[in-house]
């Protein structure tokens, strides 16, 4: 059975880089803005993963949680943490988010499976 967590590394860093392989100035400029967005400043890098997660769930982005799951992993999130995030995003959101609720779970625990 395929790694969900590799497949998901593998596919976004072969696009990202043809992406940007075509030399896009606002394409380029674009996904700079979003690296330097997670910068800690007036908040933290786990806080705004955190937030990056909830928008990301209410605004039913598959790639984009995973993306804030694996970021808010790298900053020591806690499981508990994220499913008081994913609950509020679900409340935001209202229970469409639901089948993304279930994935961001599913993705979640094929992280921690990676690091244990």
């Amino acid at each position: 059975m395929p790694d969900p967590v590799e497949e998901f590394n593998a596919y976004r860093a072969k696009m990202n880089e043809k992406l940007l392989a075509d030399n896009n100035k606002l394409i380029k400029r674009i996904f700079n803005l979003d690296t330097n967005a997670y910068l800690p400043g007036a908040l933290d890098t786990k806080t705004k993963e955190l937030l990056g997660l909830v928008a990301s769930a209410v605004l039913r982005c598959d790639d984009c949680i995973k993306y804030h799951l694996k970021g808010a992993k790298k900053e020591g999130v806690l499981k508990e943490e994220v499913m008081e995030t994913l609950g509020i995003a679900t409340l935001v959101g209202g229970t469409i988010v639901i089948p993304h609720l279930r994935r961001a779970y599913e993705y979640w625990e094929a992280l921690d499976n990676k690091e244990g």
